[in-house]
């Protein structure tokens, strides 16, 4: 009987505490924040509401945005907007720029895994690897050797997708897509070979994995009222993230220390290629601050940006594809048409795909950036208001408050792009047949403002030669029809699960 009570007194405990827990964040959450002052945003929930939409929390945002383009949800110290309306958007990444940082809320989640990269870094830290990267990005160097890489990984790829083609076997497209772009990355990354779509790399595919399902545990803890606490007792999701960024850490320093080895031996035969030795060469400035954890961070957000914007933009982009054939059909022709159609040769065909081609395929760009349109690789993403500031459409922003523009809501708003704004239409990004760009502020799925990405062209350059490649060569169709695919709800646009495709060839390859 004694034990009995034992349990019964340390379950009471552990339930008062629990309740006392709850009216606590209960009491923050509502307390201070102006609930029915019509001067702020109308408040739609908390942030905690968000974990009973969180398997289709973009639809959910985008329901609440068609009916109130600005809103706030409530959090324990300050309040979180969100906004759909481009003039918002242009206020808080351009013209009031200063005001708006990161914030410590969204950098205390996202650090774990982003460390101090320009994706969390702000003042200094950002301004110099913006420097850095922007320089970086407009050299002539970079930009032929990452041309030479997406090339010559577009057809491997196209070999790959051939035997499946020759078997007529189902394969996951987003995951040979993932290892491709992993492939690439890491080659104009750090100068090295991974070779993971041929499967022979283990230690990649780890990586892959790992780095998966950190950014999936890491957005986690947004509706996570209790993840400092799982993190302090290194328990449930915590723990599998701390064990997965552990292996991220461990992969990317191992690289780093052998760049680091073979620069000083004089040993490496790409030279100075690659951005990881360009970043290694600029660190010999200043070693005490842009030390290995640090060039860890960086390289590493750049290869965020890299893989997972191409690999989920163009896993979306052939799904579109399959769900519309004609579209999927005048795309095709129009490589046909611009790089010609008597090439049987894989490799002697890639190499035609020049930067002058790359520019006439205007049809298949529009089709990229209606694939981005609806389905942006960055769904949200967010800043933080240092001082009180009144947004274009006259709500007020509290000092503190986080502000979060929502890509995928406003490529399905009807006051942006009309009223067939749902609808898979390339055609709405011609002129003429050109392909005419919107304001970044309109679509912002490469953000806009001082922080635009700087691996805009780079990101369309890979898509458009592996696109070029694999619809010259193929017809692709969905392996069923009949399931729905949707997406993963972490930092980026992933199809949740896989995407099983079958292919059909056009043009015998050699």
């Amino acid at each position: 009987m004694g034990f009995f009570n034992l349990i019964i007194t340390l379950a009471f405990l552990l339930l008062s505490l629990f309740l006392t827990f709850l009216s606590f964040l209960t009491f923050k959450i509502f307390t201070g924040k102006s609930l029915r002052d019509p001067n702020y945003p109308p408040v739609k929930g908390t942030v905690f509401h968000q974990l009973l939409y969180f398997t289709t929390l973009y639809d959910h945002q985008t329901k609440l945005a068609g009916d109130t383009p600005t809103y706030r949800l409530l959090a324990p110290d300050h309040s979180e907007v969100y906004t759909a309306d481009p003039l918002n958007v242009e206020h808080v990444l351009k013209t009031n720029f200063a005001n708006y940082t990161r914030g410590d809320y969204h950098v205390g989640i996202m650090s774990d895994i982003f460390g101090q990269g320009i994706f969390v870094a702000d003042g200094e830290k950002w301004k110099q690897q913006r420097k850095l990267a922007s320089y970086e990005f407009s050299t002539r160097v970079l930009r032929d050797f990452s041309c030479s890489v997406f090339r010559r990984n577009g057809a491997k790829l196209v070999k790959v997708i051939s035997e499946y083609s020759v078997a007529n076997g189902v394969f996951d497209m987003q995951d040979l897509l993932m290892r491709c772009t992993l492939d690439s990355i890491f080659k104009v990354g750090f100068g090295i070979e991974l070779h993971c779509l041929e499967g022979l790399s283990k230690e990649g595919i780890e990586f892959m994995k790992a780095f998966d399902e950190s950014t999936a545990l890491t957005y986690w803890r947004y509706v996570d009222p209790f993840w400092k606490l799982k993190r302090f007792l290194n328990i449930g999701c915590e723990a599998s993230l701390k064990k997965y960024v552990k292996v991220i850490q461990n992969f990317v320093q191992q690289h780093i220390s052998r760049k680091r080895e073979l620069l000083a031996l004089k040993k490496d035969g790409n030279g100075k290629e690659d951005i990881l030795s360009r970043f290694l060469l600029e660190s010999e400035k200043n070693p005490e601050e842009m030390n290995d954890k640090y060039l860890s961070d960086i390289i590493l957000n750049f290869m965020i940006a890299g893989k997972d914007t191409s690999a989920n933009t163009l896993s979306w982009f052939f799904y579109m594809l399959c769900k519309h054939p004609l579209i999927q059909e005048k795309a095709a022709q129009e490589v046909r048409d611009v790089i010609g159609n008597q090439e049987v040769d894989v490799d002697a065909f890639v190499e035609k795909i020049t930067d002058a081609s790359l520019d006439q395929l205007h049809y298949l760009h529009a089709t990229l950036s209606e694939t981005l349109r609806l389905y942006p690789a960055v769904p949200v993403d967010g800043r933080c208001a240092e001082k009180d500031d009144i947004l274009p459409d006259g709500f007020i922003m509290k000092k503190g408050d986080g502000i979060n523009y929502m890509a995928y809501s406003m490529g399905r708003m009807p006051y942006i792009w009309g009223q067939d704004a749902e609808e898979f239409k390339p055609e709405r990004w011609l002129n003429n047949g050109v392909f005419q760009p919107e304001s970044t502020f309109k679509f912002v799925t490469f953000h806009a403002g001082p922080r635009i990405c700087l691996g805009k062209d780079f990101a369309y350059r890979q898509m458009k030669i592996v696109t070029t490649a694999l619809l010259y060569f193929f017809r692709f169709k969905l392996a069923d029809e009949t399931k729905n695919v949707t997406y993963r709800t972490m930092f980026t646009l992933h199809i949740h699960g896989s995407l099983p495709m079958l292919v059909v060839p056009r043009t015998e390859q050699k």
